[in-house]
């Protein structure tokens, strides 16, 4: 891979061990999948955030990190942390956990990462130009910047992300290149798509069916909302490793594809009845936990209308960013939450918390994304069903 002067330079050693062991990582990067060259970023986003996901190592690192004075030089934003960071306590969340996630995120802030803990940025204010080259994490977040968007990222670890944030740069490879951005196979959706769940239910059939393949999707509805979008690409990731995706007259590079000479798959109502049978494993709900990928501000709304006035014999999490959670406390959508006896939780999802130790063993949710992930992670069985459907289980 050819390397700038100043790449060199970092490289052996002449701005110090962390820039060189960061340039290092790339550059190993860069080697094995062929990059020819570093390009620039103009964001990051970084995961391994969660202690329950990276643990006593994980924070060892991040404190040498911080501690060597590693600082980033680009717009850095986390993915969730595995808590609620302000309102831990009052939650629930066990305090030696708590303590551990706090130090972490000390960390990540002495290196100047904004600590927006969220699988959505492009709602907190890390919205990627189109095709701009960044280097994102999060695998929902990185099918939406690829797809909705049409920026440009591989899916990123969180060392690697680290060290992009830190250069700002990253190796030239993979989805970064237009030659690779080509779609593979052709969806026919020839099934009823209605509900916020069934866009997850889709895109976890697709998922588990093109692996790591490109897809094209032809017969989405013309209403599909960013949201749905993001719920469709966030259960592909899961159940397949889908970074990147087109929907005819939904997202901005689709008309721009040649979909004549590939695989076509149809997807009928059976695939779907089957694919909601495969993600219920539950029958009721402990707990209703929204917002994987992060509830929008529209998605907020949507819940505190369906609970207005009315009284949770369950609990209720709507996961979301923390400046979601403020928008929603301004519009008066947390308190019409909270007085039916749900709660809005930021900074974290079901996903990445340690619900497993609070007492849950059956979480209601309509994240394809989360129904995959649950049963393994978090030991939950799961029920699976529409925002709506899910709100009156709870009632």
């Amino acid at each position: 891979m050819y390397l700038t002067k100043e790449e060199e330079g970092i490289l052996e050693g002449e701005k110090g061990p962390v820039l060189e062991k960061l340039m290092r990582l790339l550059a190993r990067l860069g080697d094995i999948y062929g990059a020819e060259k570093m390009i620039p970023v103009g964001s990051v986003q970084v995961s391994g955030v969660s202690y329950k996901s990276v643990g006593d190592p994980g924070l060892a690192f991040l404190e040498d990190m911080a501690s060597k004075g590693a600082k980033v030089s680009v717009l850095t934003f986390l993915n969730p942390a595995g808590m609620d960071l302000e309102d831990w306590e009052k939650i629930g969340f066990p305090q030696d956990f708590a303590k551990k996630q706090l130090k972490i995120m000390n960390a990540f802030k002495k290196m100047g990462i904004v600590v927006t803990s969220t699988c959505t940025p492009y709602l907190a204010g890390n919205l990627p130009r189109f095709r701009e080259h960044i280097a994102w994490s999060e695998s929902s977040a990185v099918s939406f910047a690829n797809s909705v968007i049409s920026a440009r990222t591989n899916r990123e670890g969180g060392p690697s992300a680290l060290a992009a944030a830190v250069l700002e740069k990253t190796p030239e490879y993979g989805l970064h290149l237009d030659e690779n951005r080509k779609p593979d196979v052709l969806v026919d959706v020839s099934c009823k798509i209605e509900s916020d769940a069934d866009f997850g239910a889709l895109g976890w059939y697709i998922g588990k069916s093109v692996k790591s393949k490109i897809p094209y999707f032809k017969g989405l509805p013309s209403w599909s909302t960013t949201d749905d979008l993001k719920a469709l690409g966030a259960a592909m990731a899961a159940s397949g490793a889908v970074a990147l995706y087109y929907a005819e007259g939904l997202t901005p590079e689709a008309h721009l594809q040649d979909v004549s000479d590939i695989e076509k798959i149809t997807v009928e109502e059976e695939d779907m009845k089957e694919t909601y049978a495969a993600l219920n494993s539950g029958e009721k709900p402990d707990i209703v936990i929204l917002g994987c990928p992060h509830a929008s501000i529209r998605d907020i709304q949507k819940v505190a209308s369906l609970v207005n006035g009315k009284s949770l014999k369950k609990p209720l999490w709507v996961c979301t960013s923390r400046v979601m959670k403020e928008a929603a406390d301004r519009m008066g959508y947390t308190d019409v939450i909270e007085e039916a006896g749900g709660r809005i939780v930021a900074d974290t999802c079901m996903v990445v918390s340690p619900i497993e130790s609070m007492g849950y063993g059956t979480t209601g949710c309509s994240s394809g994304k989360a129904a995959q992930y649950l049963p393994g992670f978090c030991k939950q069985k799961v029920v699976f069903n529409s925002i709506e459907s899910l709100i009156k289980e709870v009632l």
